[in-house]
């Protein structure tokens, strides 16, 4: 996580606490010539626009008192979509028993994406059951976890 990540976190995690929402995701990244901040939250029923509005006013007003960017930006609150990662114990309760896609840093039965459905996710493993098999991942290995979508 970069040092801007890193203190825009500090900065949207009590905002995002006071409303019960959750942080998912931070990125900040040039594209073209412009730069981009953006926060995904989410909460269990579901973000709204209103809500991304009122983060996004709290944040930026945070961000301009702290300037952790020396330079101009743009900054977007959003709500991370259908296909987001898991990235909390919330998400990982809340989408047990789903089939997801775990994205591996080291191959795992010689492939390094592994689609199951989600058993349980303990302190340092995800366990997912491949084809009738619970296999044990431990998130050290893990890149990415997303709920798998299938048409």
């Amino acid at each position: 996580m970069s040092k801007v990540t890193k203190r825009v976190e500090e900065l949207v995690k009590p905002i995002l606490e006071k409303y019960g929402f959750d942080l998912v995701d931070i990125e900040f990244k040039k594209e073209g010539k412009n730069h981009f901040l953006r926060v995904y939250i989410d909460k269990p029923c579901g973000i709204t626009i209103d809500d991304c509005q009122r983060v996004s006013e709290e944040l930026s007003n945070k961000l301009d008192i702290v300037d952790p960017i020396p330079f101009s930006y743009y900054l977007e609150v959003s709500s991370p979509g259908v296909n987001r990662p898991l990235v909390n114990d919330r998400d990982f309760v809340r989408n047990r028993g789903r089939v997801v896609d775990v994205f591996l840093k080291q191959p795992i039965m010689n492939t390094t994406k592994l689609t199951g459905e989600l058993v349980e996710k303990k302190e340092d493993v995800l366990i997912i059951m491949v084809d009738g098999e619970n296999i044990s991942v431990p998130f050290e290995n893990i890149k990415k976890v997303k709920v798998a979508i299938r048409f």
